[in-house]
């Protein structure tokens, strides 16, 4: 299951009932590298939870930017295997954490600033008046 969607700074709340409070809560807990350490990059890893929000078997990292240097895939893989060891075990409510038990998890965290493709940026430019 990919959780994809863009996890804002919200307030986490106290017991987990939805998919988006789960992709808030881990997004809370993480804390990318300074700059000074490592260049931003995207990672993504999925994981796995039992009914009580403890991890499940190995979390695994299954993408990572491809520009990245070797040291930035470190720091990044370090910083999100923090943040899930600072937020597990997940407060699930009951009915959550049946659901969502044993089920992988496409955890995506993003950093780096996007540049619109050369097609879409041509679209945001303003039109010429001759």
């Amino acid at each position: 299951m990919l959780l994809a969607c863009a996890a804002q700074a919200q307030p986490a709340p106290e017991k987990l009932d939805t998919l988006k409070d789960i992709l808030v809560r881990l997004h809370s807990c993480f804390k990318p590298p300074p700059l000074s350490q490592a260049n931003p990059i995207d990672i993504t890893v999925i994981v796995s939870f039992n009914r009580q929000g403890a991890i499940l078997g190995q979390p695994r990292i299954t993408y990572e930017t491809e520009q990245a240097s070797d040291n930035d895939r470190l720091q990044y893989r370090i910083a999100v295997m923090e943040a899930l060891q600072r937020c597990t075990p997940l407060p699930f409510t009951e009915a959550l954490g049946g659901a969502v038990a044993g089920r992988p998890f496409a955890i995506p965290f993003r950093t780096r600033k996007r540049q619109p493709k050369t097609e879409e940026r041509r679209a945001w430019l303003p039109p010429k008046i001759l």
